[in-house]
């Protein structure tokens, strides 16, 4: 991995409380790894569970001082659909708010269809893979903004 320094980009977190036991692992991977790429976490807001990301997601985006928003939930497979409902409407929720904010929001939600084993397995890769794309997103956008089409191609990465 390439180490992106990221000074100056600030970050919100949300984080399900519903499965704690994972997201709180999720959690922690993320706050170090935001430290690991130099980006400042501003806020952590805990919410009830996955459903309830979006409106926190909102409050975040609307705040100056915010760059970009990472979400972090586990929604483990039951014997119903309701894991599927869940993950999808606040998915389609959440990349909502991006786009109407104009402000990355990532994904670092586990499932559905997982089992909490599968979760466990992934919290590391869910958690640093969100809190890196944020990240990126914002130099990305922040270099776009600089620049200016003078004829010739530019690649922003």
């Amino acid at each position: 991995m390439v180490l992106l320094l990221s000074g100056g980009i600030r970050l919100g977190i949300v984080v399900a409380e519903f499965n704690y036991d994972i997201t709180y692992l999720m959690l922690q991977k993320a706050l170090n790894h935001a430290k690991f790429l130099g980006a400042e976490v501003r806020y952590v807001i805990k919410v009830p569970g996955t459903f309830e990301i979006p409106l926190a997601v909102k409050k975040l985006l609307s705040k100056d001082d915010v760059d970009a928003v990472v979400t972090l939930g586990a929604v483990i497979q039951g014997e119903t659909k309701h894991d599927e409902v869940v993950a999808h409407q606040a998915a389609r929720k959440i990349m909502d708010l991006g786009l109407e904010f104009g402000k990355p929001v990532t994904l670092g939600i586990i499932g559905p269809g997982a089992s909490r084993m599968q979760a466990l397995e992934r919290v590391e890769d869910y958690a640093r893979r969100a809190v890196e794309a944020a990240v990126k997103l914002v130099k990305r956008f922040r270099e776009l903004d600089r620049k200016e089409f003078k004829g010739e191609l530019l690649i922003i990465e």
